[in-house]
């Protein structure tokens, strides 16, 4: 009888902790995040706004950055054929930086080589800024996140010590318990600063090797304006 009882004793501490167990393996994501308290708030305030800023400068920069071989090209022979108002018109209907940049150049063709360069100089430094656009809050994000994160971890850590001198109950449980909830908002900030940190250098990148396109194209472009019989 003896051993019957303890058999269904340990079957029943057995299930016991098989229940918790499996409870604490269905505490979704989800159901964190909700746990962090209000610092998750911000921290979520911040992940979109990065989310829509890096999507948004994606898509803007990869439409100037397509190739423009075809373009230069195109300008080249009205240039050298001397039918300037094709080579306007299809810079025109480029609608890109590089289209834009040699429109300017090719209106100022007849003066001096230096107001040339200098003109497209002003739009490559003005088409730059708008690809550069709202770039640095990415950054921003990448530096304030943690720092939410760590925030709402203190506060949570300061919360619950408060509680355990007004209640003269240290409970390991309580501590335990109050300090991965708190942590969460640590996790969340440095994951949302680590994305949005990649976001930002990845934009950069990006606009980077524009740039470098642009001043390639436009160094060609003068130098076509500097040949013998020009």
């Amino acid at each position: 009888m003896l051993l019957l009882q303890d058999t269904v004793l340990q079957d029943t501490v057995a299930t016991a902790a098989a229940g918790t167990v499996e409870a604490a393996q269905e505490l979704r994501f989800i159901d964190l995040l909700f746990k962090g308290g209000w610092v998750m708030i911000p921290i979520a305030i911040l992940f979109f706004l990065a989310l829509v800023i890096f999507i948004e400068r994606y898509i803007t920069i990869r439409k100037a950055s397509k190739d423009e071989n075809n373009l230069m090209s195109q300008v080249k022979q009205h240039i050298l054929s001397g039918n300037l108002s094709s080579a306007i018109a299809i810079c025109r209907s480029s609608n890109s930086p590089l289209g834009r940049m040699l429109q300017k150049g090719l209106t100022r063709i007849g003066r001096p080589i230096k107001d040339i360069e200098g003109a497209i100089e002003n739009i490559g430094k003005l088409e730059v800024s708008k690809l550069e656009k709202n770039i640095s809050i990415l950054g921003i994000v990448a530096g304030i996140a943690p720092m939410l994160g760590f925030v709402g971890t203190i506060s949570g850590v300061i919360r619950i010590f408060y509680n355990i001198s007004l209640s003269d109950n240290i409970s390991m449980g309580i501590i335990a318990g109050g300090l991965y909830e708190k942590m969460i908002t640590s996790a969340a900030g440095l994951m949302i600063g680590i994305l949005a940190y990649i976001g930002y250098h990845v934009l950069n990148i990006m606009v980077d090797r524009v740039i470098l396109k642009m001043e390639t194209d436009a160094v060609e472009f003068i130098d076509l304006l500097e040949e013998p019989g020009r």
